[in-house]
């Protein structure tokens, strides 16, 4: 059963909280994180992405990098732009986005959880992503990212969560530049902790790590590095780093978005033959206008200026968790079998696109001349997600696109 515990956390200040909150560390270039801090010496991207405080030619994993995130964050603490909580608390994070809103719980979730299957995953890692999070975490000794954790509704604990949003004032309430309104209550009564923590152990066999799987990676690393260091007497160093920073959502409430594709050649063939090729396996409509696909195994394909519909032929899946997915499908009938890309997560002819940028960005990535075709897909489920972490299968890279994103900053978990 899920374990998972209160924490003493590092927060802003309630009048710096829209400042200080950052979008998440992944989701932005060092270009981009360095715009969006401009004029903001609030900004937690000074800590999370903290090569913006460095000259352009720095490698982002070079240790001044690291040892500077240390040093900011420190600064942070002793211009009290950040205090730590004086006990252990719960956390309630609503999002709200279109009108839209769905609400985590956030705690710090068991290591010995993630090691044992507890915690379940559906992707691999990459070991140079691991080890930067390893590096940040260990040098400035705080778990500054989120991992986004789902499990299957429970009743009982929506219960307590709504009567706490209803009846309590929020700690921060503030609506950021992209019009997402973000809420954070603080669960401070022992009791009804008691009841949280009770519940999940009782009725929550299992949670699904979402999105995060290389920050929930890096602190178990981090975790057995420590185990294996000496400590002294009285340091709590070892306890605290047995956990990690965890938002968890109920499955009721969460919205998965399409993780669309571009490449940037057609693998030495002609328009026409690759065309030809695609045909083989897909039905292929020409659309008027961007394509959005409206079920599974229907995708939109974007070249030379025209979108056009593919539907998927009998024989190009299968009926098993992974055979399903749409994903599975573009991967096998078209960037491995015609395009010749085999490995996504290496292959440098590939790029993600998270379906919040919109079906825009994929034509704009196509008529610069940087891509040569671009794929728009239906979004995995929730349940698809579930079955596959089930049955212990992993997604393909970049099946799935979480919205709205939890912002950085908010509440960090010091492991020492």
């Amino acid at each position: 059963m899920a374990k998972i515990s209160p924490f003493e956390a590092l927060r802003p200040q309630p009048q710096l909280a829209k400042q200080v909150a950052s979008k998440p560390y992944d989701v932005l270039n060092s270009a981009e994180a360095k715009t969006e801090a401009v004029g903001n010496a609030y900004s937690f991207l000074h800590i999370t992405k903290s090569e913006i405080g460095l000259p352009e030619t720095i490698d982002v994993h070079d240790k001044e990098v690291y040892q500077l995130a240390f040093e900011n964050l420190n600064a942070f603490i002793q211009r009290d732009v950040l205090f730590k909580e004086s006990k252990p608390c719960y956390y309630i994070y609503q999002l709200i986005m279109d009108g839209r809103a769905q609400t985590g719980l956030v705690c710090v979730s068991s290591i010995d959880d993630y090691n044992n299957g507890i915690i379940k995953k559906h992707e691999f890692t990459r070991p140079e992503k691991e080890l930067d999070r390893i590096n940040h975490i260990k040098t400035t000794g705080a778990q500054t990212g989120n991992v986004f954790l789902a499990y299957r509704h429970q009743a009982s604990i929506d219960s307590i969560i709504d009567k706490w949003k209803t009846s309590k004032n929020p700690v921060y309430d503030f609506t950021a530049e992209d019009g997402i309104q973000h809420t954070v209550w603080a669960i401070s009564d022992e009791t009804i902790i008691d009841q949280i923590t009770q519940l999940f152990e009782t009725e929550v066999p299992c949670t699904y790590i979402a999105d995060g799987h290389h920050r929930a990676a890096s602190a178990a690393k981090v975790k057995l590095a420590i185990s294996e260091e000496t400590v002294k007497p009285g340091d709590e160093a070892k306890k605290v780093s047995d956990y990690f920073l965890t938002t968890l959502f109920p499955s009721n409430q969460l919205q998965i978005m399409d993780y669309n594709r571009v490449v940037k050649d057609l693998n030495g063939l002609s328009p026409a033959d690759f065309m030809s090729a695609i045909e083989k396996d897909f039905d292929v409509v020409t659309q008027e206008s961007a394509y959005k696909p409206a079920s599974i195994h229907h995708f939109g394909m974007y070249i030379n200026n025209v979108w056009y519909q593919l539907s998927a032929k009998a024989g190009t899946y299968t009926s098993d968790p992974i055979g399903v997915l749409d994903v599975t499908i573009l991967s096998n009938s078209i960037l491995a079998k015609i395009l010749g890309i085999t490995d996504q997560r290496t292959d440098k002819r590939i790029d993600f696109v998270g379906g919040i940028r919109g079906l825009g960005e994929l034509e704009k990535r196509v008529n610069s001349g940087e891509m040569a075709v671009a794929f728009s897909l239906y979004p995995v489920t929730i349940d698809q997600l579930f079955n596959i972490a089930d049955a212990g299968e992993v997604m393909p890279p970049k099946s799935t696109w979480f919205e709205p994103k939890l912002r950085d900053g908010l509440l960090t978990h010091l492991i020492y």
